[in-house]
């Protein structure tokens, strides 16, 4: 499984060049890359001023009803961020999952490029990006425009970030942010009765859990359990997942794989970017749910010559967080 943050139009992704001056370093590569944090928890990505630029823009109306609007003449040669206004809420940092509303805006003819009216209710949650890429953002999936707009501000603020034209010729854009919540790091869904046969499954103080294996041989096909009923948004495929999540092995229960040993931060990928089994345990299922997959090798790394867990039956305890429809990049 691999790593994703929220899916943006192309055009941010070639905006955020301009962010290549902050500091980042490598992510792991667990059976999926799960974010992580290199800096301090408190700090900011990149902490940018308002200017000109960005104290332009006009923002009528609040909520969805917000119109975004940068005045004819408008210079935007550099990123630049303005608060319009401040919520009450806890400071946002690097790493939190929130949901927020956003539009992106051409800075030239102020259509709107996207906007967050695919998520329900216009929402979407996203799990911003704790550090900046090592790469200069050549992958359209990185979420750190969002990190960088809403960072360090109260949850409930409105903010505005502008994006320099990008290097393909592109204008500059500027993108808007209203963060509404922070979103819990661990199913919140009400508790039910374990299915007999599943491995069994306790959860200490944090939510971090430990995985007992049951006695006899593993099963032959892949076996979903709902340990808590979430009720969220369903997860539809190909959405981008957020998740905690811990794997062991049916084979001596000994972890090969977890989101909690690294920090108990979340982990982002689409559902049609992971293992067969790890699919067929969070599609259909509820935001806020808690679920036990145990799947054997044909649905895990059976396929992978080589791989460490080719032959392995896999047991994964997966607590879902958020999902959100992938939007694709305008033609």
């Amino acid at each position: 499984m691999r790593t994703r943050s929220l899916i943006f139009l192309s055009t941010v992704a070639a905006a955020t060049l301009l962010l290549a001056g902050c500091a980042g370093g490598a992510s792991p590569e667990p059976t999926s890359s799960s974010s992580s944090s290199g800096a301090p928890e408190s700090a900011c990505l990149a902490d940018l001023k308002s200017g000109a630029g960005s104290d332009a823009v006009k923002v009528e109306g609040t909520d969805a009803d917000a119109k975004i609007t940068v005045p004819e003449g408008t210079s935007i040669t550099t990123a630049e961020r303005t608060i319009v206004s401040k919520g009450s809420g806890a400071d946002v940092k690097p790493g939190d999952l929130v949901s927020l509303r956003y539009q992106l805006v051409d800075a030239a003819t102020n259509q709107v490029l996207s906007s967050s009216e695919r998520g329900p209710d216009g929402v979407l949650s996203v799990l911003l990006a704790a550090q900046q890429p090592q790469q200069q953002m050549s992958d359209p999936t990185q979420s750190t425009v969002f990190t960088v707009a809403a960072e360090c501000a109260p949850i409930g603020s409105t903010t505005v970030l502008t994006l320099p034209p990008s290097s393909n010729g592109g204008n500059a854009s500027v993108l808007y942010v209203q963060t509404i919540e922070k979103l819990p790091t661990t199913a919140s869904g009400k508790s039910v009765d374990p299915t007999e046969g599943m491995p069994e499954v306790k959860l200490d103080d944090a939510g971090v859990p430990t995985i007992t294996i049951p006695g006899g041989d593993a099963p032959a096909e892949t076996k979903v359990a709902v340990l808590k009923e979430g009720d969220g948004a369903v997860v539809n495929s190909g959405d981008l997942v957020t998740v905690q999540y811990r794997g062991v092995k049916w084979s001596d229960g000994k972890e090969f794989d977890s989101s909690w040993s690294r920090g108990a931060e979340p982990a982002q990928f689409q559902t049609t970017q992971v293992v067969t089994g790890f699919k067929m345990a969070l599609e259909g299922q509820k935001v806020g749910s808690q679920v036990v997959v145990v799947m054997p090798p044909k649905d895990g790394y059976g396929a992978s010559e080589g791989h460490e867990l080719q032959k392995e039956t896999l047991v994964f305890v997966v607590d879902i967080l958020a999902t959100t429809p992938i939007e694709q990049a305008a033609q």
